[in-house]
């Protein structure tokens, strides 16, 4: 009977540690932690291209946030890559280099979106990690990155800053 309860043991431990990789790809909610602040919609050319809702702490514009995006157009990520990087280098927060590795790294990361689909966006202190329709896609560990790129919907020099003001918008109490 020892020898089968120590089997046991063993089958579980084997198995609690061959799972231990896949730990990483949980997909834990993203806003969790987070209080919803306001939200909006961003339009082009009077075509409505997402919605946007912003989740954050006591303060919307300092990390941890999570940023909602709601597609209702077709885009190609490499589109999505090119537009982020044209909107922190409007702001003028970035150098060259720095706009050139970092839409090569969103071109890898980013998919095409439909309507109906969403990435939400994570800023951490350390890092932006992205999520795509409750599935992690990955991050980008570079605090410069993560500020300059919640930057495009959150600093006052945005290209949208009707939207901006929705998204800061206090929550209800």
């Amino acid at each position: 009977m020892l020898e089968g309860a120590r089997s046991a043991s063993r089958r579980r431990l084997l198995l609690a540690l061959a799972a231990a990789p896949f730990a990483a790809f949980a997909n834990p909610d993203p806003t969790a932690g987070l209080k919803r602040w306001g939200s909006g919609e961003f339009r082009r050319f009077g075509f409505l291209v997402y919605e946007a809702a912003l989740w954050a702490g006591d303060d919307p514009l300092r990390a941890p946030l999570a940023l909602k995006l709601t597609y209702k157009r077709n885009i190609a990520g490499q589109a999505i890559a090119e537009a982020s990087v044209k909107e922190i280098r409007n702001l003028g927060i970035a150098d060259e280099a720095s706009l050139k590795r970092w839409g090569d790294q969103m071109a890898r990361l980013f998919p095409d979106v439909k309507p109906g689909d969403y990435i939400i966006g994570q800023y951490r202190a350390d890092a932006a990690r992205f999520h795509f329709n409750d599935r992690l896609l990955g991050s980008i560990d570079d605090p410069a990155f993560a500020r300059a790129f919640f930057a495009i919907w959150l600093d006052p020099k945005t290209s949208a800053p009707d939207l901006r003001a929705a998204l800061l918008k206090r929550p209800a109490v």
